[in-house]
């Protein structure tokens, strides 16, 4: 996909790099799977568990809808808007369940996915004010991201925690008290 986009002048990297395949430096693949790797050790770390997850065959063709989108969208209309809302139908009952120290908390899981998606476009903006790479707009001189890019994040973490998701097996609760593991097993 970075070969992809960087050709289609999404965006470039300006500096030079000793491993590059086309334009891209090699280390742009980790930034991606760190996103991965971040959600499979919260997932652990805070010993995740779910009411009302959907089906993870949907997550994985919404998935899929979502990665062919960031290519066609080049070529044909963006159905970003109808990829949101599709991810809003599937989790706007889904809530997490996650464990600080020895109790759980709940939020929303749109609401958890919003907050990763903001906490990386804040690195984005980091990011490309230290020049790792820059945005059409970004070449006379560095300006904030726009919050589109936002959306993008939102998309492509959902990807991740789609991937990260099939790996676990997913069973939903079906009590309410979530304060001790004999309580949440999934």
């Amino acid at each position: 996909m970075e070969i992809f986009k960087v050709h289609m002048g999404s965006w470039s990297y300006p500096e030079t790099s000793l491993i590059r395949i086309g334009d891209v430096p090699l280390f742009s693949g980790f930034m991606y799977s760190a996103v991965g790797s971040y959600i499979a050790r919260a997932w652990r770390g805070f010993d995740f568990r779910f009411r009302n997850h959907p089906p993870i065959w949907t997550i994985s063709l919404l998935s899929i809808a979502i990665y062919v989108n960031f290519f066609s969208h080049h070529f044909v209309i963006d159905f970003r808007i109808i990829l949101f809302a599709i991810t809003g139908i599937l989790f706007w009952k889904t809530h997490i369940y996650y464990k600080i120290l020895d109790r759980y908390h709940t939020m929303p899981l749109l609401l958890g996915f919003i907050l990763v998606a903001l906490f990386i476009w804040l690195a984005e903006n980091i990011s490309t004010f230290a020049n790792v790479w820059l945005y059409p707009e970004q070449q006379d001189g560095w300006q904030a991201i726009s919050f589109g890019k936002l959306g993008s994040w939102f998309l492509l973490m959902i990807i991740s925690y789609g991937l990260i998701a099939r790996l676990h097996n997913i069973k939903n609760h079906k009590t309410g008290n979530h304060h001790n593991r004999q309580d949440t097993e999934a």
